[in-house]
Parts: structure tokens; sequence; C-alpha cells
């Protein structure tokens, strides 16, 4: 069977947006390619990268996100929601510019995965595609990853500071993880000792890539995946808490999130762009956390809290 792969010119802060729009459209898989992911030598300093040189060199110049629909109605689908999405939102999504073409079944489904490879994050995670071999260090915590669908490869910014943070604010107890989306980060709580991971998404394709993950990991015991919103379905009281969405959701989230934090629980934040900052922390302020930790990489942040007051 032949797709329809379709291109779209974004920015780093609108992909995800777009992602989302060509999938709702009824886009097969979704595929961001932005050079901002790629760890530069500064980042990967100490950190022992391992993300192949070709990598750079094979992604183009614009923020892009590849869409593959199987029909030309949904094609069409995701062309008028793209012109609607220009006049309904309020921030920079960059020129929208899309073009496509058709390719076979067996060139879609494959080519992404060459711009991933095995990288390390922090001092012991190394996030390994499950496609690649990796010859594993005595110190090492692997998570053997495929993302599918589902948002979460280690590489993207919001994804390796969210880790660098569990690693270093990790503590035992119930974890929680707000939108797993392929569940990288629940796996990473897991591994660094939490006594159970419940992680949650409102998208049934995650629910499924975290739960084949968890299993992947040997983590299906220790992490619950289910589909559902934290704020009505989700209960019990948790000493760490991730939540890698956007800005607006982590805001909304502020004052139910309270009432599923254990004392002294830790709340690592991302998915953040450095221009809404400011309203992050007034809303958690407002809300009566302390802000403990913080770090930025590129165009996002990662905010760590604690609550209640120490």
């Amino acid at each position: 069977m032949d797709w329809i792969e379709m291109s779209v010119e974004t920015t780093s802060g609108g992909a995800d947006a777009v992602s989302a729009i060509l999938m709702r459209a009824g886009a097969g898989g979704a595929q961001i390619i932005d050079r901002a992911d790629v760890p530069g030598p500064d980042q990967l300093a100490g950190c022992g990268g391992m993300i192949g040189d070709e990598l750079i060199a094979g992604m183009p110049e614009q923020v892009t996100v590849k869409g593959w629909f199987s029909s030309l109605e949904d094609f069409k689908k995701a062309e008028r929601a793209l012109k609607s999405a220009e006049r309904q939102i309020d921030f920079d999504m960059g020129t929208l510019r899309s073009s496509h073409h058709t390719v076979a079944d067996e060139d879609w489904a494959e080519n992404w995965k060459k711009y991933y490879h095995p990288t390390r994050v922090g001092k012991s995670l190394v996030i390994v595609p499950s496609w690649e071999h990796y010859d594993k260090k005595p110190d090492d915590l692997v998570i053997s990853m495929d993302p599918g669908m589902a948002f979460g490869t280690g590489t993207h910014e919001t994804t390796r500071l969210c880790l660098q943070m569990i690693e270093r604010h990790h503590q035992p107890g119930m974890a929680l993880d707000v939108g797993t989306g392929s569940g990288i980060l629940a796996a990473a709580m897991a591994l660094l000792g939490a006594d159970h991971v419940l992680a949650v998404d409102i998208d049934p394709v995650a629910v499924k890539t975290a739960r084949e993950n968890a299993a992947r990991n040997g983590l299906a015991s220790q992490i619950t995946v289910m589909q559902g919103d934290l704020t009505r379905d989700v209960s019990g009281c948790f000493s760490l808490v991730c939540a890698n969405i956007l800005a607006d959701i982590i805001i909304k989230l502020a004052e139910p999130l309270k009432e599923r934090l254990a004392p002294h629980a830790r709340l690592i934040a991302s998915g953040i762009i450095k221009d809404r900052e400011g309203d992050v922390l007034a809303a958690f302020d407002q809300g009566g956390y302390t802000l403990i930790d913080r770090a930025d990489m590129g165009e996002w942040l990662v905010l760590v809290y604690e609550y209640p007051l120490s």
C-alpha cells in the first residue's frame, strides 16, 4: 500500500501541536524532525551522548513535522485543520508551509528510525532504541524504547531535562507520570527506585505504547498504565510526579495536583517554552509550591517543585 507523506514546516514550540493535528486528522504516524532536539557538544559534555554524526546532516534546516496518510480524504482533512490552526492558535507555529508526495508502505515505517541511536542521559540512564544493539556497562540503567506513534524517544530536550531531574530528585514511594506518551519517564522512575509508578495518558495509542515499553523493560509489574484524566480518574498520593506536557496544561494542573501529592513530594514539570516560564512560576507560587530546582536546554526548561512548603 502507498501512503501520502505530508511535510509541514513549523517551529520547535509548534511541532507538538502540528503533530497532534496530523494524528487527529487520521495520520498513521507522525515524526518531528528538529535540529534543536539533537544534543550539541556543550550539552553532551559528561553525558556520553551516542548520537551518530550523520544525524544533523540528514535533517532539514527548518523544523519539520511529517505525517503519513492512507487516504486522500484524511490528507485533505489535515490540510484544512492546519489552515484552521493558523487562525486559532495564538503562539508562533511558523509558516505551516506543507508539501507532500507518495511513499511505499515499507519506506515510511522504517525511515524515521535512522534518526535514533543509544543516548546517555545524566549519570546512569541510557536510552536504547529497541532496534539498536548496546553493550551495557556495569552502572548503566538501560531503557529500551520503541516510541511507535507516541511522544518520547529520549532525544527531545524536554524528555532529557525530565530524565536528568528524575535521576537527581527520585525518592521511594509511589510515582505518577502525567501524559506518559511512550512511557519513557515512567520507566526511568521505576528503574531509579519508585515503589510503583502510575502512568496516565488520555491518548489510547500512548497507553498501548507505554504498556508495551514497560513490558519490554521487564517493568510491567512495577508500572501501571491507564487511559484517563488526572482531574477525574487518578486517586492516591505520590511522592514523585512528572508532567512533561505543555505550559497551559501544567498551569491548569497546579491546583488539582495538590490532592495527589504526598508530604514533601517532588513535582517535575516540563514541556515549558522559556517564554512561558513567568506564567508557570506565578501559578505555582500562588499555589504555595516551593521551587527547588530549574534547568533549561535550547528553548525549553524544566521546573522542580516541592509541596507543601518545607
